[in-house]
């Protein structure tokens, strides 16, 4: 499968505020590990948006084009660098709804537009329909950078020290996602992102 760069890997899973100097769109990027129950070896692969298309409706026609065998159980998980728009939240619901032999779970890097409502209600529409939405912590971007990077040829960073950070920036998030999954309950030192460098 092909995989991403290191270099890709640190700036688009980058879960800062805001980016600094030199500027850069932080693009959506979707990495996605599917399991069958018997525990054979997970198919990965990973997807961006293109054109018209958003990452998470590629995967969609991904995993569809894999003609999977409805008789067994498959476990999808995915690691996304910005958490999915309503309409792709609606798609997802659907197709989850659609297939009952699979599970999905979905892990953000980032959360994108979550100051406004329609946004915040996409993911409530995931959590409340049985795809669990959750901010990536230290174990699912060790897990991403394990298996969805190229490692032939060395960072210019220390792995170690990238994912430690990763981990710390992700704690204001996760705090965010919380307070969005439960309406009315102020939760202390949320997550503000103000999106200078988004692009979809």
């Amino acid at each position: 499968m092909a995989l991403l760069t290191a270099e890709t890997f640190s700036l688009q899973f980058n879960n800062k505020r805001c980016v600094s100097k030199p500027y850069y769109p932080r693009k959506a990027l979707l990495c996605y590990q599917l399991t069958r129950q018997n525990g054979s070896t997970p198919t990965r692969g990973y997807l961006k948006n293109k054109k018209k298309h958003h990452a998470e409706i590629r995967f969609i026609k991904k995993i569809e084009s894999m003609g999977l065998d409805e008789t067994q159980c498959y476990q999808v998980t995915c690691y996304l660098t910005w958490s999915p728009c309503p309409s792709c939240a609606g798609e997802l619901v659907d197709f989850i709804k659609a297939h009952h032999h699979l599970t999905l779970r979905i892990f953000a890097s980032r959360l994108y537009y979550h100051w406004l409502g329609h946004y915040q209600e996409g993911l409530l529409l995931l959590c409340g329909s049985q795809v669990p939405v959750e901010v990536m912590g230290l174990r699912e971007f060790t897990d991403c950078w394990e298996n969805f990077v190229d490692h032939e040829e060395p960072p210019s960073f220390n792995p170690s020290e990238k994912l430690e950070e990763l981990d710390k920036n992700s704690r204001a998030i996760k705090r965010r996602l919380e307070s969005i999954k439960i309406p009315g309950v102020h939760v202390q030192g949320c997550y503000i992102d103000i999106l200078c460098d988004a692009e979809v």
